[in-house]
């Protein structure tokens, strides 16, 4: 049976709604936890960018859901030694139930500190020599590194978990999947892409663990919904590698126009409608994912989780 889990989008709400988010979860039934790690929001319109491993530490203590983070780029904005470092930390704090889920990252986030963006070919190099950094520390003993990248010296973690932590990879092409199913733990992407599951399981992925998500917008006026979606989360449908190179959210903005609500509409489950939002998660499943998370978006919070707690999770879980 696939796991349903939540998605905490840390671009739209604060620290302390999503730590009550998280209780939500937990107490609806979901069986497990996402949460994005931004430096800024796609938007102003989102509004939120609190740090990942803060609000991680307080998830730790509020709910007993296994966290993982969807996902940290832990190659130019923060030092791999440093990212290992909080992902050991969290790893400890959640009793082992800590996953570190990894891409290669966007300039919104990473551009902040001057630094020149690579192109994607090398942010994959830099994202695989990340890895190798972040698995020698996990083991607790003294590393010194130099590689193409990255400078290591004398760096030990003296706060590890037991076991070392979990590694999922981020992708969304070919390239991406192949670096997952060479280096990864698991594999993650958006959207029920059974080709993309498929390569990465031929590619050497077998049988680890493939993790997918989505977001919807419950609420009982669709239309209402459908304009809420396109208020706040209009980057979701701009093509192509845009969201990869865009520096600020401002940019993001300036592309708004090219969204209409129709392809909202289109495009995301919005609405009350049951079946609507057990076929998109049931989507997901039927292309081969093991764990399937879904982020709520907009304020109304409190009745999508009472939605999913009564009519979605238990359809789901009926196979």
């Amino acid at each position: 049976m696939p796991e349903f889990g939540y998605f905490l989008a840390t671009e739209e709400f604060g620290p302390a709604d999503l730590i009550e988010q998280a209780r939500m979860a937990e107490q609806a039934g979901f069986d497990c936890l996402w949460i994005s790690d931004h430096y800024h929001p796609w938007n102003d319109a989102q509004g939120q960018s609190p740090f990942v491993w803060s609000v991680i530490g307080a998830l730790s203590e509020a709910v007993s859901l296994p966290v993982e983070t969807a996902v940290t780029c832990p190659t130019v904005r923060i030092h791999p030694a440093v990212v290992a470092q909080a992902a050991a930390t969290s790893a400890v704090m959640t009793g082992g139930r800590f996953r570190l889920g990894l891409g290669s990252g966007e300039a919104l986030n990473e551009h902040v500190l001057g630094t020149h963006w690579p192109s994607a070919n090398v942010r994959l190099e830099m994202l695989e020599e990340s890895i190798q950094i972040m698995r020698r520390l996990f083991t607790g003993e003294e590393v010194t590194h130099h590689g193409p990248h990255y400078t290591v010296e004398n760096a030990r973690l003296y706060t590890v978990p037991d076991e070392p932590v979990p590694i999922d990879i981020s992708g969304f092409g070919p390239k991406a999947a192949g670096l997952a199913a060479r280096v990864g733990d698991g594999f993650i992407t958006m959207g029920p892409d059974e080709e993309m599951v498929t390569q990465y399981r031929k590619g050497g992925g077998g049988g680890r663990l493939v993790s997918g998500g989505t977001k919807v917008c419950w609420g009982q006026d669709r239309e209402e919904a459908v304009r809420t979606v396109h208020r706040l989360w209009p980057n979701q449908f701009l093509p192509g590698e845009m969201a990869q190179i865009l520096p600020t959210p401002r940019h993001f903005e300036q592309l708004e126009p090219l969204v209409t609500e129709e392809m909202v509409a289109e495009n995301t489950v919005c609405g009350d409608d049951v079946d609507e939002h057990v076929r998109e998660l049931r989507a997901f499943v039927e292309a081969g994912f093991d764990r399937v998370y879904v982020g709520q978006i907009g304020p109304d919070q409190r009745g999508f989780f009472d939605f999913y707690r009564t009519k979605v999770l238990p359809q789901l879980r009926q196979g």
